[in-house]
């Protein structure tokens, strides 16, 4: 009688249906429009970039300098890290030519506002080198235009004048 009613009751178990029905999902309008807006994604730090800048160039031989630049540069973002390079001419005051290379690694603040540090190579192409160490800010203004902040100090390599540089300037993405 055991083994009976043990089979009954694997019968009634395999003859319920195991599956359950779900109810319609509950839904709430949530405007006229069937579309959501899309946001914004921010701007495309991806890309080669052109810019000019004003500069002064503070040194103990050559006192206050002030000038025009022009830099081309390149850039990459991973998720909120930027890392690029760029390279700089600029005349001064009193007749001086100066030219950079950079590195730059930064982080991402928002979408459109880079806070980083830089490092690179800086020649006045005749008696002084330099090794520049710096940081800046760097802020998205429009699809294809960013405004650049950088303040870098040069450690003579070679002749014996080291300077505080500050540029300010626009950067055209493409």
């Amino acid at each position: 009688m055991r083994g009976l009613a043990k089979m009954a009751v694997a019968a009634l178990i395999v003859a319920t249906p195991l599956t359950a029905t779900a109810g319609d999902a509950i839904t709430v309008p949530t405007s006229a429009n069937d579309s959501l807006p899309v946001a914004d994604s921010g701007f495309d730090w991806n890309t080669f970039y052109g810019g000019i800048y004003g500069t002064t160039q503070v040194s103990p031989a050559t006192g206050a300098q002030v000038g025009l630049g022009v830099d081309l540069g390149v850039s990459s973002r991973f998720e909120f890290v930027l890392v690029g390079g760029e390279i700089s001419l600029e005349g001064l005051t009193g007749g001086t030519v100066y030219g950079q290379a950079v590195g730059r690694a930064g982080i991402a603040l928002s979408d459109d506002l880079i806070a980083y540090g830089a490092g690179g190579l800086g020649s006045n192409f005749g008696t002084q080198t330099d090794a520049l160490l710096g940081g800046g800010l760097e802020l998205a203004v429009s699809d294809s235009v960013s405004l650049d902040a950088r303040y870098l100090h040069g450690l003579p390599l070679s002749g014996a004048n080291p300077k505080d540089q500050l540029t300010i300037g626009a950067n055209f993405h493409f």
